[in-house]
């Protein structure tokens, strides 16, 4: 008979004092012999008042819809509040925005926020010359075809050009003068371009503005300030676009490696688990240690060439779109080589001290390999959990889109000049020339600024804003939690099994899912919505600490930065605590408080345990995320820098080669890490099974243990060593 050597009282003296602080293991039922079965529902107010909450985000779905209007979004508005660019109303052709004169707009944000107070027409193009009213007139005499063009820049009806420059402007019949400009979020911007250092618009730095006055282009780009930057933003992103269009099947075909070799991966952890683990240890730090040596010769390179970029520092050429720009600096290769090097350090330092407990993780990883080999389903189970958190973001998504988009047009009276006693107040543009409001303030004018309404519904829509937030929120935490309870819930089915794999339920992961959704809604709700609460939190802190950037008051700053830290831990300490509170509730089935408190007395009596096995696993499943990651990605690098002999040819055109590899590093490291979330899950969950086991069975023939005889002689081996060390 076996003679459990380390068990849950049986510890050293710092074992025992934390049994006497955290209470013995007299909470599990003796007579407990696997998950139970026969169950009760828990937190049943919690569970009705989850699905009240859904039927409320519904209703909240269908009055957003009933009053929003997408149109509102994706089209821009004219002073009149139509759209540009719908199909079936006079605009159907005219999809751009045109300000009759830029130069009273402030700054990009008015103008993308249609409050510039100045004329905006609808248009089919935007201007492509300098030409003022005047001129025109002028030219007219000679020529019909000047006021042909100008013309598609005045009021729809407006035909004749014989009309005084002063009563022209006082109707607002059409603008004292256009620039060359070109469309950018579907309104009408100055074209500048810099040549030789210096700004111009049409290779002019000087322009007429229709009122006998000569301006400069710097009152343009003032005028539109930091529209240069968004232009080239653009401009980067359209290459962005072409890169992804020319390179997508590429990007495809490395995911799909990464799935195979995640898959194959965790099969073959299986049956060489020690070997592939000290393989993944050995690979990164050959991975990371060849980039050390990759970085210095290319710095050594950069630093011995004569007449070379290498004591340029990157603060010396600032931002520049071409990334490749950097490469062509040293410093850049020893910053990257400093960073690999503290990289390198830290997982020798971590491996040096924690070698013995690595063997025991080992032991632990072949376990859970196992279990998964027998429950092969649970390895497509993220499959749900992507689909159900893609109809959350989605649905979350359409309702704050509808939600921005109700209400009717509101117009407001916009004037140039600062002290104007009606400004932003609201007005109708039917009665406008009827008031005196443009006598009171000359060049005001009655401009559609937003979208709202005075009910009730809609005094209220950033409060609904913030509903659909949270219960988004809480949708997508209950989400993960389902995932979770469902999993460690089939894999409990495994370790209660004691004659492995005859005693194993059929169908383990559906009935897993099937008694976490029958018994377990309610406290899977209570558990998620206390973290959304945590998380709403810590957003409207991160609102607090945006609008406090520019604040000159230290003391809420650093207010604010210390609570950001503190719900960042709280959030972090709940997440761990659900974690293990779901794995308590689909062995014993008890509500989610119960599960909470058993699951964190557990922990707490086996502190040592959970501190070095449990996170050393996680290093370990988090070393072969970046080496599946590393090598997919090392081998796009390979194949998009065209160093592949074989296949140059094949290799598409780009811009940017950063952009697929990035991609395929980052879509690797989610399909690895949707692969290794089954598995992490998989050993968290057999870790607590090991744990009651210890406590609850004795090894005798009435109370057998159930874990492996793996783990069982790797505790008695431990244990032995201990008896001897205590002799």
């Amino acid at each position: 008979m076996y003679i459990p050597a380390e068990t849950g009282v049986n510890e050293d003296s710092c074992q025992s004092k934390l049994h006497t602080v955290f209470g013995e293991p007299r909470n599990f039922d003796p007579s407990f012999r696997g998950p139970i079965h026969n169950r009760a529902c828990t937190d049943v107010l919690c569970c009705v008042i989850f699905v009240i909450v859904i039927l409320g985000y519904i209703a909240l779905g269908t009055v957003a819809w009933i009053h929003g209007d997408t149109r509102k979004v994706v089209y821009p508005t004219d002073s009149h509040g139509q759209f540009c660019g719908q199909q079936g109303t006079p605009n159907a052709n005219k999809a751009i925005l045109f300000y009759f004169n830029i130069l009273q707009c402030a700054n990009p944000a008015v103008l993308i926020n249609l409050q510039c107070p100045t004329t905006q027409l609808c248009v089919s193009k935007c201007p492509d010359r300098f030409a003022t009213y005047l001129d025109m007139q002028y030219n007219y005499r000679y020529n019909n075809s000047y006021w042909e063009y100008y013309r598609q820049f005045c009021k729809p009806g407006f035909d004749n050009p014989r009309k005084s420059v002063a009563h022209v402007l006082r109707d607002e019949d059409c603008p004292s003068m256009i620039v060359p400009s070109r469309p950018f979020l579907q309104r009408c911007f100055p074209d500048f371009i810099t040549r030789n250092g210096t700004l111009t618009v049409a290779n002019k730095t000087d322009f007429k503005d229709g009122l006998g006055k000569t301006r400069s282009v710097i009152d343009l780009r003032d005028a539109a300030n930091g529209i240069t930057s968004l232009l080239d933003a653009k401009e980067v992103g359209m290459k962005i676009f072409e890169d992804y269009a020319s390179s997508w099947y590429w990007i495809l075909l490395g995911l799909v490696i990464t799935m195979v070799v995640s898959l194959a991966f965790i099969l073959l952890l299986r049956f060489t688990a020690g070997v592939l683990l000290w393989l993944i240890i050995f690979g990164v730090i050959a991975v990371v240690g060849y980039g050390i040596w990759h970085c210095y010769w290319e710095f050594s390179t950069l630093r011995g060439k004569p007449h070379s970029d290498g004591d340029v520092t990157i603060s010396d050429i600032g931002f520049q779109t071409d990334f490749r720009v950097y490469l062509q600096l040293s410093q850049t290769w020893l910053i990257l080589m400093i960073s690999l090097s503290v990289i390198e350090a830290v997982i020798i330092v971590i491996l040096i001290f924690l070698r013995r407990r690595v063997r025991i993780a080992i032991a632990l990883l072949k376990e859970g390999s196992r279990a998964i080999g027998y429950i092969m389903s649970t390895l497509f189970y993220p499959i749900i959990t992507f689909v159900l958190l893609a109809i959350c973001i989605a649905y979350w998504a359409v309702i704050a889109v509808f939600l921005a988009s109700s209400g009717d047009a509101v117009y407001k009276v916009m004037s140039t000049q600062d002290k104007c006693m009606y400004a932003n107040l609201t007005c109708d543009p039917e009665m406008f020339s009827q008031t005196n409001v443009t006598m009171v303030c000359p060049g005001s004018q009655c401009t559609f600024a937003f979208y709202g309404g005075e009910s009730l519904y809609h005094h209220y829509i950033f409060v609904l804003q913030l509903c659909n937030l949270l219960v988004f929120l809480w949708l997508v935490n209950f989400t993960i939690a389902l995932g979770q309870c469902t999993l460690a819930g089939a894999f409990a089915s495994y370790y209660w099994a004691l004659r492995k794999p005859q005693d194993i339920p059929s169908c383990p992961l559906f009935s897993s899912f099937s008694r976490a959704v029958r018994y377990h809604t309610g406290s899977l709700a209570f558990g998620s919505l206390i973290l959304a609460f945590v998380q709403m939190f810590r957003i409207v802190l991160e609102y607090l600490d945006h609008k406090l950037k520019g604040a000159h008051n230290a003391f809420a700053r650093f207010l604010i930065c210390c609570l950001k830290c503190c719900f960042w831990c709280l959030e972090h300490f709940i997440k761990f605590m659900n974690r293990n509170a779901y794995i308590m509730m689909a062995i014993y089935g008890k509500s989610f408080c119960t599960s909470a408190k058993d699951a964190f007395f557990l922990l707490m009596r086996n502190v040592v345990r959970v501190a070095v096995l449990d996170k050393v696993t996680d290093f370990l499943l988090f070393l072969g995320k970046v080496l599946i990651s590393g090598s997919v990605g090392v081998l796009a690098f390979f194949f998009f820098t065209r160093k592949i002999p074989v296949i140059q040819e094949e290799v598409p055109s780009l811009n940017y080669y950063w952009v697929p590899l990035l991609t395929v590093i980052f879509g690797s490291y989610l399909i690895a890490h949707g692969f290794f979330n089954v598995y992490a899950m998989c050993v968290d969950t057999l870790f607590l099974c090991f744990l009651v086991d210890l406590e609850v069975n004795n090894g005798s023939a009435a109370r057998p243990f159930y874990m492996s005889r793996t783990l069982r002689h790797i505790l008695n081996k431990n244990t032995n060593k201990r008896r001897k060390d205590k002799r």
